[in-house]
């Protein structure tokens, strides 16, 4: 993590290195191996089809990842696939998706230099995300799979009965609901945490990168930290609190 940079408590960026020989043409071939590869997902029916997983459907999103948990699980493994990312990005688009573009994992023990091989760091900006408070009993892999304590009151982070909208906060959102918990919550330390019945993790997940092939030709847009298309929705920090 040295030379990480802070976006906050709850994510780190790797930091920006110089252009090395050969770097643009290796990120221009993940941008064009993406353009190719993913045209029949552009229909998103056809990620649910083969098996992907929105990541928190429930919640709101600026950008909503469809899990392929054959090629994460490869990723994880260390096994790169420019190809075959492990995750898709999609915007709501009405009562659809639209695809924006896609996101490679890389395992947690990853150092600097091993993800520069796989896309160089003088382009993209790989993140982790850190500091992360989930109630005990909740795990990464039942976010993976939406558990996240919809129509359990007892879960910490659920809204008291008394608060305005509680009903459709808890049933939307589960324990992030009083805003808390999670990837944006409030918590961000191992006492916070304790104290609100949660499970303190240092890290979740492994190493991410987003990448939007469609966004032009401009390698800072298709690696950029925006999201290309996404709407101005109200972030869930602020939606979960009552």
């Amino acid at each position: 993590m040295a030379g990480m940079v802070r976006m906050g408590p709850h994510m780190k960026l790797t930091p920006k290195r110089p252009l090395e020989p050969g770097d643009l043409d290796r990120a221009r071939y993940v941008v064009d191996t993406l353009r190719r590869s993913l045209v029949p997902y552009r229909n998103y029916r056809v990620a649910l089809a083969q098996g992907m997983r929105i990541f928190l459907p429930s919640v709101p999103q600026n950008v909503y990842h469809f899990v392929d948990l054959r090629a994460s699980g490869k990723e994880y493994q260390g096994r790169f696939d420019a190809s075959r990312p492990g995750s898709l990005l999609y915007v709501k688009n009405g009562a659809g998706y639209r695809l924006v573009g896609a996101m490679y994992s890389a395992p947690p023990d990853y150092t600097l230099r091993d993800i520069d091989q796989l896309i160089p760091l003088s382009v993209a900006r790989w993140h982790v995300h850190t500091n992360i408070c989930l109630p005990r009993g909740i795990s990464l892999d039942d976010l993976i799979w939406d558990r996240i304590g919809v129509g359990d009151p007892g879960m910490p982070g659920m809204l008291p009965a008394s608060a305005p909208r509680a009903r459709e906060l808890n049933h939307e959102l589960g324990f992030m609901a009083d805003g808390r918990f999670g990837f944006e919550g409030t918590i961000t330390t191992v006492a916070q945490c304790d104290a609100a019945g949660g499970r303190f993790l240092t890290q979740a997940f492994g190493w991410m990168v987003h990448v939007y092939p469609f966004a032009g030709n401009d390698l800072k847009v298709a690696f950029g930290m925006t999201v290309p298309g996404a709407s101005s929705e109200t972030s869930l920090a602020s939606q979960a609190r009552p």
